[in-house]
């Protein structure tokens, strides 16, 4: 993906999980990080606030969340060690509606036995949601981790699975 970097900056839109920060380096969204989220950077590292940055991402996440949009097509640029790129690169492949567990996540990047660093890597995507890492359950399915909160991952997984879902926040 050819995106143009340059300063930081962010902005905070609403949503039925809370307040969610989008920080755009450039063109590109590099964060997006949930309130009280494990692995946040601290704010000041988010630039300067500006209130209408990143509007196709905030529509599209608007358009999610309505139910409307299964997949995110806005520029994205991820900084991380090149397992971790490897993983959030796999994340993207899991459907909307789907799950897969850490060690086919482990399997899918060649890594067979490397759940546990799929689940690390997972744990500090820096763009949740967009890069699907609520995707990701235990072996036998159930909610493992989450750094945005096991309540969050459940809204999630039940509103792409078209279950009721009522707002958390």
């Amino acid at each position: 993906m050819n995106v143009s970097l340059g300063a930081r900056a962010h902005t905070v839109v609403d949503s039925p999980l809370g307040e969610l920060i989008l920080v755009a380096e450039g063109d590109a969204l590099v964060g997006l990080y949930m309130t009280d989220q494990r692995h946040r950077p601290p704010v000041e590292s988010f630039g300067r606030r500006e209130g209408r940055l990143l509007g196709a991402v905030a529509e599209q996440l608007t358009q999610y969340f309505a139910g409307e949009r299964t997949v995110f097509d806005v520029p994205v640029a991820l900084t991380g060690t090149p397992f971790q790129r490897a993983v959030w690169t796999a994340l993207c492949d899991i459907p909307y509606g789907e799950s897969t567990s850490y060690g086919e996540l482990a399997v899918r990047v060649g890594r067979p036995g490397a759940a546990r660093a799929v689940g690390l890597a997972n744990g500090r995507n820096p763009v949740g949601i967009i890069v699907p890492c609520h995707r990701v359950v235990g072996s036998g399915g159930g909610l493992t981790g989450y750094g945005g909160g096991l309540g969050r991952k459940r809204y999630l997984l039940d509103l792409e699975r078209h279950a009721a879902v009522a707002p958390l926040f």
